[in-house]
């Protein structure tokens, strides 16, 4: 689904002691404050009937938990809500859950306040009665408070639609596993069982050879209108058209064969190509481009998280989203930087000119030389994401990074590349990363922002690491032992 067809559940909480002549204000506030929120937020957010009793609430949560284009739940209490009312219907909810702390008025009315108005507009108090019980059932939950026009307000919710939305696209998503994990590597490994527990992914694996299948039955034809796409997106900067077709051959059998398996990510590994006559390069450049996941060197993780990413930034026009690796260091005194990069493959969304086709030699996997973008990155602020796998438990670690204009070619390393200065200093990034365990693998994005990933991370349950321009090297120790021994006590 793209992220328009989802939509979210608004549920405004009263009871029946005020009289039910308020309900019709209140279903009449929700619905504008709804058709407000649907023109300004990632998705559309639907007004219910406001619910007065238990069997109301359990009723509303369970039709969400069972429809599959409501992504989430945001509750608000326009009266005091008695929050017993409410644990049935909390206990059985199973969609991401966000409680807005609004009123419909703005400013007090000083002039003409009185205890109707009061009977009708209860949120300061009503929605800490209903604090109180989803902290009491320790339920995970988004609180926002302020005012409901506000920019800033609005904004808090959609960076935790875009994260709901991820939820919803996590849990369906499967992921396909060309070949194995890079021999003898361990960070880009991990326990499948555990991320389709936690995440929902089905991560599967075929052999080489069912791709190398579907790459001999790619037409002519095929190729030809794959190669009219790339003169499309991209500029033609090689003779060796017969190597930029090969890409394109590979590309429409692997596309073929993830969306008649429902695949919505991939890995390769060039430790693996038995047949195959180049590593898919721009294949896997192009394919990102279109939205699916990638990992290199069976990376399925990091796969997966390209993927959910791309999903959650859909719309989003400040940037984009893309397969990552640390590649190396500048310690200039003063101007440290690191250049992100891969042999091949980076997602040709974050280039900050059109990208251009190229063929050149490649030091690993023993086949012709393949095709690629390259490209430079765009600049302006970005952050990287790695998923790990601690034995106990699946942990996000984010750093925040402001990518830099790379004014320096580098014309015996064709690759795509982006350069960036991480918080909050290249030294205590890259010791805070490495304390937690980061992976060299990564996905860059310039639409979203820390605060997107840590919901979608407490959304599902897993550990958040965020490494920005406040991260103190001791501090973050302390962290990272405190968050051991909660897991380990099972909190």
């Amino acid at each position: 689904m793209a992220i328009k067809e989802y939509e979210f559940w608004f549920v405004v909480g009263t009871q029946h002691l005020y009289g039910e002549e308020i309900f019709a204000d209140i279903n009449s506030h929700a619905q504008e404050m709804c058709s407000e929120w649907s023109d300004k937020l990632p998705c559309r957010v639907v007004a219910k009937p406001c619910v007065k009793t238990s069997a109301e609430i359990l009723d509303i949560m369970r039709q969400a938990n069972n429809d599959l284009a409501c992504a989430g739940v945001i509750t608000w209490m326009h009266t005091f809500s008695p929050s017993k009312m409410w644990i049935a219907g909390l206990s059985e909810l199973s969609k991401p859950y966000l409680h807005v702390n609004t009123q419909y008025n703005r400013d007090i009315p000083w002039d003409s306040i009185d205890m109707d108005f009061m009977n009708l507009n209860q949120s300061a108090h009503g929605d800490r009665e209903h604090g109180y019980i989803h902290a009491r059932m320790r339920k995970k939950v988004k609180v926002a408070a302020g005012y409901w026009k506000d920019e800033a307000f609005q904004n808090k919710i959609g960076i935790w639609m875009r994260a709901a939305v991820g939820a919803a696209e996590s849990r369906k998503l499967r992921v396909l596993r060309i070949s194995d994990n890079m021999r003898n590597v361990a960070v880009t490994d991990g326990d499948k069982i555990e991320a389709q527990i936690k995440l929902g992914w089905q991560v599967d694996h075929y052999g080489v050879g069912d791709i190398i299948r579907c790459v001999e039955n790619v037409t002519d034809a095929e190729i030809d209108a794959q190669m009219a796409e790339y003169e499309q997106y991209y500029d033609m900067d090689t003779d060796n058209i017969e190597a930029v077709r090969y890409q394109a051959r590979e590309e429409v059998a692997i596309k073929k064969f993830l969306d008649e398996n429902g695949f919505g990510a991939f890995h390769t590994n060039f430790e693996d190509l038995q047949q195959l006559r180049q590593l898919p390069g721009l294949a896997s450049q192009d394919l990102m481009r279109q939205g699916y996941g990638f990992g290199a060197e069976g990376d399925w993780k990091v796969a997966a998280m390209t993927r959910i990413m791309k999903l959650m930034a859909e719309g989003m026009t400040d940037g984009g989203t893309a397969f990552m690796e640390d590649y190396t260091y500048h310690f200039e005194p003063g101007n440290e930087m690191l250049l992100g990069s891969h042999m091949l493959e980076v997602c040709p969304t974050i280039a900050a000119d059109k990208p251009k086709i190229q063929v050149h030699p490649l030091g690993i996997g023993d086949r012709e030389d393949p095709a690629r973008l390259v490209f430079k990155a765009q600049t302006g602020n970005a952050i990287v994401v790695t998923l790990v796998d601690m034995g106990d438990r699946l942990r996000m670690i984010v750093n925040d990074v402001e990518c830099k204009e790379q004014t320096n070619d580098m014309p015996k390393l064709p690759v795509a590349g982006v350069l960036w200065k991480p918080m909050p200093c290249l030294q205590t990034s890259a010791e805070a990363w490495i304390y937690a365990g980061g992976a060299h693998h990564s996905v860059l994005s310039y639409s979203l922002t820390a605060e997107h990933m840590r919901d979608f991370a407490e959304i599902m349950g897993i550990e958040f690491i965020h490494i920005n321009k406040d991260t103190e090297i001791n501090s973050f120790k302390k962290e990272l032992f405190y968050n051991d021994v909660a897991y380990k006590l099972g909190m």
